[in-house]
């Protein structure tokens, strides 16, 4: 028997600015304003802010979250934070900074220029009351140093495509992050992120599908896009014994307060 459709779907960190897209994008865009999805659409540096920037202007349905990724840490200067305050500030469909934080897997940036810029975003955040989207990859030591440095002045944060033992995700939520499940969590030998996606608070779980990366089962190893939520949501609702739409419901409510939506 076929599924039902989920309706409302908040996919809240996707890159539908990505040229994977530029074939098609108007017709993915229509079946996400059919399916009445939200979806934030996150920058990785100065360039692909601009265009979640220009595209959440243009599609009432996206939001836009601009920011330097650690990969691209090396390229930041200060001159960028005078425009990420412009867009922070002055465009109202831009919600939060992001993805900023650090990545030791690929090294792309330099450690401590990666630490610098991560920590040099978090403050700009906290001083415009703006929430966070955390990037973390084999660096959960130096992220929870930082974020426990900054603790007294920490802005909202979400932990985007979790990759967190619970002991890990445990410490996160004690900081008051969100926690955000994309395409792994639906692998066969992701065990130890189906504990934490089980166990989260229901009211600090997002779900997203980091498109045009990481497809969930069952269609891994394809281009990903935002309607993929769906399959995310679906897998974790069957971990935690609830019905797909109710899942649905709450995490759409959980990414609009925590990007403050209305």
């Amino acid at each position: 028997m076929e599924e039902a459709q989920l309706i409302g779907l908040f996919d809240t960190h996707a890159h539908p600015t990505d040229g994977r897209f530029d074939a098609d994008r108007e017709a993915l865009l229509a079946r996400m304003r059919e399916g009445n999805m939200l979806c934030m659409c996150v920058g990785a540096d100065m360039a692909s802010s601009a265009a979640s920037v220009e595209l959440a202007r243009r599609e009432a349905n996206i939001y836009a979250a601009v920011g330097v990724h650690p990969h691209d840490a090396k390229t930041f200067t200060e001159d960028d934070v005078p425009v990420l305050t412009r867009w922070l500030t002055q465009e109202p469909k831009v919600r939060a900074l992001g993805e900023i934080g650090l990545d030791y897997y690929y090294d792309l940036s330099p450690r401590d220029v990666q630490r610098e810029v991560f920590a040099r975003q978090l403050e700009l955040a906290y001083a415009l009351h703006k929430p966070v989207i955390l990037h973390i990859r084999d660096a959960h030591g130096d992220t929870l140093d930082i974020l426990r440095a900054h603790s007294s002045a920490l802005p909202p944060c979400v932990v985007h495509c979790c990759s967190a033992s619970w002991e890990s995700a445990k410490i996160y939520l004690s900081l008051g992050c969100m926690i955000s499940f994309a395409g792994p969590v639906t692998f066969k030998r992701s065990t130890n992120l189906q504990e934490v996606a089980k166990n989260v608070p229901l009211d600090r779980l997002m779900i997203e599908t980091d498109s045009p990366y990481l497809a969930p089962e069952p269609v891994r190893g394809r281009r990903n896009e935002p309607p993929n939520v769906g399959h995310i949501c679906r897998f974790i609702a069957g971990l935690r014994g609830m019905d797909a739409q109710a899942l649905c419901d709450v995490t759409r409510e959980n990414g609009k307060r925590f990007y403050r939506i209305s």
